[in-house]
């Protein structure tokens, strides 16, 4: 007896007794009945196969792309995968668009705001590529 159960419960008990009495009767059973019982039994497993196929997801590799797709299989389903595969596509374009602008403009405006400041400032714009300009900054930083 496994660990799952408890040995006092009589609803247990009562279900092991159960089983036990069907397991030695299948066991005086015609053979006409075990070959029903038998081809019954693999109907159901056969219905239950087909069920989970259906409704489980299934990942196809194509050789000729390398593409991994998943399915769920059914009848309408691959309208539906491809409506969201659609979706999906369609919202990351658009969020790759959005980032594309929002860096643009957020490029633009540190680039204006250079130029704002090169052009408002008291040295000329030829100053700033002096190479002696940078000891001039370094030594003005050190002395306040």
């Amino acid at each position: 007896m496994n660990g799952l159960y408890r040995q006092n419960d009589p609803v247990d008990t009562f279900g092991m007794r159960v089983a036990a009495r069907l397991e030695e009767e299948s066991q005086n059973l015609p053979y006409v009945i075990v070959e029903r019982l038998r081809a019954s039994r693999v109907q159901a497993v056969n219905q239950r196969k087909r069920i989970l196929a259906e409704s489980s997801p299934v990942f196809l590799l194509d050789a000729s792309t390398g593409a991994l797709t998943m399915g769920h299989g059914g009848e309408h389903s691959n309208w539906w995968n491809r409506l969201g595969a659609a979706g999906l596509l369609l919202t990351l374009v658009l969020g790759l668009v959005a980032i594309n602008v929002i860096q643009d403009d957020l490029r633009a405006n540190e680039l204006a705001d250079i130029d704002a400041a090169l052009l408002t400032d008291d040295l000329p714009p030829a100053a700033y590529v002096d190479p002696g300009f940078m000891q001039f900054l370094i030594f003005n930083h050190q002395e306040p």
